[in-house]
């Protein structure tokens, strides 16, 4: 590996997302390692490429760490570490969900991919130029209520949270959620197969696939790209959303240089009356 040529850890290379960013980085010149669940033709091509795959599967605790140590082994200085699994299963409303298909959602969404980032942080490479960069996916329901699909949901919340907490605590990495807006990918599949249980997602969702109002993946690809290159105090520890963000250009990273708050959690209106201000005397 040369000075200059980046290094990339990729779990759920599988994924549709993950699929087209490996072949991106691959383009690139890149190193690029990754997992997958299930091996497809995308996988096959990858591997013939001289991608490193190793296989992984987030609802088995031993598979993760078999996979951790087969990575941190083969990459141990790594500049990026792309975590893009998901799954919107249980659709359905919480009551109606069975809660063990629940919990292990909420841990493939979330905390198992915490486990692996636990597991591969220490051999990150600490010389980079911006830092090493940590990049998971965001989704829905950061500003309303997703309905039906609480388990993703919370999930994706802890993981916005999660990055936050990380950037206070290790300064020499960047971390960043990616919201990528309606791309077409399997993730769906769920709620088409959820029929009735989905609600009127399932028709939403119909009506999306079909249309041309889907982000393009080039668009999260050039987001992700983004992000990894940029400085940290623009972008550690924050959630972007491709489809509505004006990642990229000047004006933003200026705005986000100069508020920390912009792009993170927080509840709305908190300087409203609070208490010892506009009551009555």
């Amino acid at each position: 590996m040369t000075e200059d040529q980046k290094s990339a850890i990729i779990i759920s290379a599988s994924s549709d997302i993950g699929i087209a960013m490996c072949q991106r980085w691959l383009d690139a010149g890149w190193r690029v390692h990754g997992t997958y669940r299930t091996e497809s033709a995308g996988t096959k091509d990858l591997a013939a490429r001289g991608m490193h795959l190793v296989s992984c599967d987030l609802s088995d605790l031993t598979s993760i760490r078999a996979a951790c140590d087969d990575l941190s082994a083969a990459c141990s200085s790594w500049d990026v570490l792309i975590l893009c699994p998901g799954t919107q299963i249980p659709v359905g409303e919480f009551l109606a969900c069975d809660v063990d298909e629940w919990e292990e959602s909420v841990g493939v969404n979330f905390a198992r991919q915490l486990r692996i980032i636990h597991a591969l942080l220490p051999f990150r490479n600490r010389h980079s130029h911006q830092g090493p960069c940590v990049l998971t996916f965001a989704g829905g329901g950061t500003n309303n209520a997703t309905v039906r699909y609480s388990a993703y949901t919370i999930s994706k919340i802890a993981l916005i949270k999660m990055t936050e907490l990380l950037d206070a605590e290790i300064p020499d990495t960047r971390f960043a959620t990616v919201g990528p807006g309606w791309v077409k990918t399997k993730i769906h599949d769920a709620t088409l197969e959820a029929g009735t249980s989905a609600g009127d997602n399932y028709e939403k969702t119909r009506t999306k696939l079909a249309s041309d109002e889907l982000t393009p993946m080039e668009d999260v690809l050039d987001c992700c790209d983004w992000i990894i290159r940029a400085p940290r105090d623009v972008v550690s520890g924050r959630n972007f959303s491709v489809v509505f963000d004006q990642w990229g250009t000047e004006s933003l990273s200026a705005a986000l240089k100069n508020d920390p708050d912009i792009y993170k959690l927080r509840r709305c209106g908190n300087d409203i009356l609070m208490k010892g201000q506009g009551e009555s005397s």
